[in-house]
């Protein structure tokens, strides 16, 4: 089995994964602080769920029992890790 890291918003829907890291500094302030009030850290698991259809529009994602929409950017900066079975 093969971890391979990858960025949040790069995630195929319905995929599960687990937090590897978060860029920090590729976020704000507030972008961070939300984050880390939802729980976003390194070993949680994630998946997600919906990408709007227009271009560049947010990502639905389920964190533990909540349903979370991240702008692409913010999922730009977490980075993930999915096991590869085969």
């Amino acid at each position: 089995m093969a971890t391979t890291p990858l960025s949040l918003e790069q995630l195929p829907q319905r995929q599960r994964a687990t937090v590897a890291g978060i860029a920090w500094d590729r976020l704000t302030a507030p972008e961070g602080r939300r984050l880390r009030e939802l729980g976003f850290d390194e070993g949680v698991g994630i998946e997600v769920l919906h990408r709007a259809r227009i271009g560049g529009g947010p990502i639905a994602c389920r964190i533990g029992r909540m349903t979370v929409a991240l702008r692409r950017r913010v999922a730009g900066a977490i980075h993930v890790a999915t096991d590869q079975l085969g």
